[in-house]
């Protein structure tokens, strides 16, 4: 790749990272006024932030406690863990992108999340990829942990955080990763149907089993490639072989 076609597409890295991590950490003062009112303290509050970091997870665990108080943590439990499922396949995905250095991979276990995930993977270049998995993950994680804190101690003055809209932010940053990959009949029938079984199944089963559903749909789909051309796929870079039967 040309020197100024790679120095492009790190600066785009660089802009879609921080926009996404601005955008995403925006939504833990949501999360902060919602766990303390959910029974939690403000250093507990924090605490699920700082170890935890994985919003999905974080609002199934407060959701269930809010609902069902001490009794309910082993279901508040057990709930975050199906939703921080996924991560794993992150992490299978993200292993080629991050190398085989074990410190660095420790490191990045933390902070492969959604978000780090979508931009690093929408990224041309290895360069680009790593500056994108950094740049969103540690944005976000700075971010969140700030705003959850914010959260945390503004609740009461705030109310409903909800009525801010904060809670559309996180699924306008994804929106705005995914749009520009549906240009295929294959991509636009993957994410239809995992979003109509995501949909119909959350009222049904318990939170966090409807990404995995949705999740196995999309591997279905995509695998099957019902709807996609036969022809060569575009060249991704060199180091990310999972078209040589890797992740």
């Amino acid at each position: 790749m040309p020197q100024q076609t790679s120095e492009n597409e790190a600066r785009r890295a660089w802009r879609t990272g921080l926009g996404v991590a601005v955008a995403t950490s925006a939504y833990g003062v949501s999360f902060g006024a919602l766990a303390v009112a959910a029974g939690l303290d403000i250093w507990q509050t924090c605490v699920l932030s700082l170890v935890m970091f994985t919003g999905g997870s974080q609002f199934a665990f407060v959701g269930v406690v809010a609902g069902g108080g001490l009794a309910a943590v082993p279901a508040a439990i057990a709930s975050a863990a199906l939703l921080g499922v996924r991560n794993v396949a992150y992490g299978l995905r993200m292993s080629p992108v991050i190398g085989p250095d074990p410190w660095l991979r420790t490191a990045a276990a933390q902070f492969t999340i959604d978000e780090s995930t979508a931009v690093s993977l929408a990224q041309q270049d290895r360069r680009a990829r790593l500056i994108g998995f950094w740049v969103t993950g540690l944005g976000i994680y700075a971010g969140w942990n700030l705003s959850t804190l914010a959260g945390a101690l503004l609740g009461d003055v705030l109310g409903d955080v909800r009525a801010y809209g904060l809670d559309a932010a996180a699924a306008a940053a994804f929106l705005a990763l995914l749009w520009p990959r549906l240009r295929e009949r294959q991509a636009i029938a993957v994410g239809a149907a995992a979003a109509v079984v995501a949909t119909l199944a959350t009222p049904w089963v318990m939170p966090g089993m409807p990404v995995l559903i949705a999740a196995g749909v999309a591997v279905v789909v995509g695998w099957t490639n019902w709807l996609g051309r036969r022809d060569t796929p575009a060249p991704e870079p060199d180091d990310v072989p999972e078209r040589e039967g890797l992740p």
